[in-house]
């Protein structure tokens, strides 16, 4: 997954976004071992300092840990993986239905327009 990082959020903010996304998503596996600081600010293009204080905090939530000369690896925790994982989904579904609701879109339409998407002609189908 590319970095897509904006000038609108702090840059570090998004760094762990994207970590934790690729950890919940299983691009980094339980016990992985991740890219140097240096590896990573360069995929990122970001200075080195902004990555490690992103990493920091991952060390500092449990989701990455130190060994001290062999470098980051992520947790082999898996509950702690699947409730960050659930929680994000249900961060972003709450989003969703407060967005549907600022349109005044009732929960009848959602789940209909839901329906009808997955079920769609290709061209906006998200399938399940």
């Amino acid at each position: 997954m590319p970095w897509n990082l904006d000038s609108d959020r702090p840059i570090f903010i998004q760094i762990i976004e994207k970590i934790q996304m690729d950890i919940i998503s299983g691009l980094y596996a339980p016990g992985d071992k991740l890219p140097s600081v240096r590896e990573l600010a360069q995929a990122a293009s970001v200075n080195p300092n902004t990555m490690q204080k992103a990493l920091s905090e991952l060390e500092r939530t449990g989701l990455v840990y130190s060994q001290r000369t062999s470098g980051r690896y992520i947790t082999e925790d898996t509950a702690m993986i699947a409730d960050l994982k659930s929680k994000l989904a249900r961060d972003i579904v709450t989003q969703f239905l407060n967005n549907m609701q600022q349109l005044g879109i009732q929960q009848k339409e959602i789940i209909s327009l839901i329906c009808e998407i997955n079920k769609g002609d290709g061209h906006d189908t998200v399938r399940m």
